[in-house]
């Protein structure tokens, strides 16, 4: 009683005295009734004059109610039913905007608090909610959130929820607005000011001062005075924790602008020159930009370095929620001279296999003699630690059968049903225990696998591979021996066989596949080769192998000649310096693969030509081979089609689609290539 009371005062003056005026009268005419009827109760008389009291002091309030409701431009034929049980004063007066529609989005009501956040001052009835949440209502009400749907609205960011409510058999969407936008730029400053860690390393420095060694000291000045400018930009901190590997601390949204211009310290750093060397000094940048505590990142920032050098240096690596982003990694690798690490791995891999029950060797589908070679050294290495091994091989490939005719005349790789070495597929699953060593060869991607299935079962996995690496591994090798600096497999595997085997221990067939495959990746020594390539085939030479002998496995047959024939036949120059050429038979087999890549070699030697791609349809499978004369980063440009490989040599794959598909999808990727370099320089 006493809340109507205040509720009656509340009423506008003019109101206010017309209700007074008639409660007045009513008193009166109440008096002489009782007066003149001698109703001498005065009980009764009370009671009269309450019921009639609250009568008029709810017809006030309701009064009070549709006036309000008419100033905020509501129909009250409309809006009374739907409000009939809510309370007014809640929905009226609440901080939070509210908004009633109907199903089709057209408003009906909006609070004060609404009315307030627009430019209106008059009614919102009949128009679309659309207008205010840029969403149809329809959205807004599917959405299963809890706390709604997001959206931008009045320059503020709201989470609006929506609650459907029924009435006189038609169907409405009340919706609350609740204002997050303080709770949004307080979360976005926190993740701005959030801590990030970068692992920066030099390159190259040792290996340039075989150019100028006087002037080196000088060079990494220059590097470090660069970096230390880099740092002092974006408020940063930047220690040198070991000679020329650094960490770098600083906020997050300073990692937009580092990917936004590419990371164009790597260019600054690029163009530094020792002495009258025409080499540039490089660095490797490896980020962690995920969530995490600040150990996580360490251990992600230095995965990333690790990545970053993997894949041949001279690029940053940024870890995200999304996985990782590679920025750089324009240059060719300088070979390394030293073989400290070949030595590290090669005691840790025996070291490895002489606690293990079996080993296992696997290369990549589609194998060539530089994973067969890689595979037959590991063997070997196996046999001499005394570990039963086998190689996983499809025996169907015409280069698994032209190195087994050479190679069965070994004593332990002759073909026997007791224990034979070389095995399919299906049989190695069935080889697989919990101590069971696998050796990947010659690859780093699963999708590349000569059986991806072994990999995933296997607990103890190795990996040596000179392919730049693409992607995270789904697993944490063992041993992760990824050198893109160096020309093969093979030469990687010569290497820590050189380091673990006596004298003359390895078979002089089993060297000649080993020098093969080195042969096969450079090219016959005229592509990325090294001081370190020339030591491993003299190492193999010392062992027997005989360059003679190994150039047999490449001889030709005359289908296969006509194989190439059909390449060469049909190439379209591209932008003026890249070649492409195609084969669309219906009759191409696996043999035609490898024709591709002998025909993607030739057309190097064609004048002006920087890079060649040789496109192959098998089924439904297209098959690109790729090869650079050293100018152009083939690897990046199809890593752009899920491909992989290393600077002057790589390969993709694309399934379900036609030639001419794949012939555009190539051509864009080499303009997108063009148009980041430009970018770059």
């Amino acid at each position: 009683m006493k809340q109507k009371f205040k509720d009656f005062f509340r009423v506008p003056t003019n109101l206010r005295i017309i209700i007074c005026v008639v409660l007045t009268a009513a008193l009166f005419a109440v008096y002489a009734v009782i007066c003149t009827g001698n109703l001498a109760n005065p009980v009764i008389a009370g009671i009269i004059l309450i019921v009639i009291y609250i009568f008029l002091a709810a017809g006030a309030d309701f009064a009070v109610r549709m006036i309000e409701l008419k100033k905020a431009g509501v129909q009250t034929n409309e809006i009374t039913p739907i409000l009939g049980n809510i309370t007014l004063d809640l929905i009226i007066n609440i901080y939070m905007p509210i908004l009633i529609c109907d199903e089709n989005g057209r408003i009906i009501w909006a609070n004060r608090a609404f009315t307030a956040k627009t430019d209106k001052r008059s009614a919102l009835y009949g128009e679309r909610i659309d207008d205010y949440t840029g969403m149809p209502i329809s959205v807004i009400t599917s959405d299963e959130r809890t706390d709604g749907v997001e959206l931008i609205a009045f320059g503020s960011f709201f989470r609006v929820k929506s609650y459907k409510i029924e009435s006189h058999n038609k169907s409405y969407i009340l919706t609350v607005w609740n204002d997050k936008t303080e709770l949004s730029n307080a979360y976005r400053r926190l993740t701005d000011e959030n801590t990030l860690i970068a692992y920066i390393m030099i390159d190259n420095i040792e290996e340039l001062q075989r150019y100028s060694r006087d002037k080196t000291s000088e060079g990494e000045a220059l590097v470090i005075d660069q970096l230390k400018k880099w740092t002092v930009s974006v408020g940063g901190v930047l220690k040198e924790y070991e000679r020329e590997k650094f960490i770098m601390i600083f906020d997050a949204h300073h990692l937009n602008d580092f990917t936004e211009n590419k990371f164009e310290i790597l260019d600054k750093i690029r163009d530094i020159r020792v002495g009258e060397g025409t080499l540039p000094i490089t660095v490797s940048i490896g980020i962690s930009g995920s969530d995490g505590t600040l150990s996580d990142k360490e251990r992600e920032a230095a995965a990333c370095l690790d990545m970053a050098l993997q894949r041949g240096g001279d690029q940053a690596v940024v870890k995200t929620g999304e996985g990782l982003d590679f920025y750089g990694g324009r240059t060719k690798t300088i070979q390394k001279r030293t073989k400290v690490r070949a030595r590290v791995v090669a005691n840790e891999l025996a070291s490895r296999m002489s606690v293990s029950s079996n080993v296992i060797i696997m290369g990549h589908k589609n194998t060539d003699f530089d994973a067969i070679g890689a595979s037959v050294g590991m063997a070997r290495l196996a046999m001499f630690c005394g570990v039963r091994v086998n190689i996983v091989v499809n025996k169907k490939d015409i280069n698994y059968k032209r190195c087994a005719e050479r190679i069965m005349s070994v004593p332990e790789y002759a073909e026997n049903e007791i224990s034979p070495i070389f095995i399919e597929g299906h049989d190695a699953l069935d080889l697989v225990s919990p101590d069971t060593l696998l050796i990947i060869v010659d690859v780093n991607n699963r999708q590349q696998y000569e059986l991806p299935e072994l990999a995933d079962i296997a607990s103890n996995v190795v990996i040596i591979d000179h392919h730049r690496k693409t992607a995270e591994f789904e697993f944490e090798p063992i041993i992760s021996y990824i050198e893109a600096s160096v020309s093969s497999a093979c030469e990687l595997v010569s290497e820590i066989l050189e380091q673990s085997l006596p004298e003359r221990m390895l078979q002089k067939n089993e060297a000649d596949i080993l020098y093969a495959g080195i042969l096969l990746d450079t090219n016959q020594f005229t592509r990325n080769t090294g001081v370190r390539t020339f030591s491993a085939a003299l190492y193999l030479r010392g062992e027997g192998a005989n360059p003679g002998d190994a150039q047999t496995l490449f001889k030709t047959e005359i289908d296969d000649f006509r194989r190439e024939a059909k390449f060469e036949s049909n190439v379209v120059i591209y932008r003026d310096v890249f070649a492409v050429c195609i084969s669309d038979s219906d009759d191409n087999t696996s043999v035609d693969r490898i024709a591709a890549a002998k025909a993607a070699n030739k057309l190097l030697g064609v004048n002006s030509i920087s890079a060649s791609f040789a496109i192959c349809r098998i089924g439904d499978v297209i098959h690109i081979s790729a090869r650079s004369a050293g100018t152009v980063n083939v690897q990046l440009i199809l890593e752009k089609l899920n491909g992989g490989g290393h600077f002057d040599s790589a390969a993709t794959q694309l399934n379900s689609i036609t030639v001419n598909s794949a012939v555009d999808m190539l051509k864009c990727a080499i303009d997108e290539y063009l148009d980041e370099t430009t970018d770059e320089q």
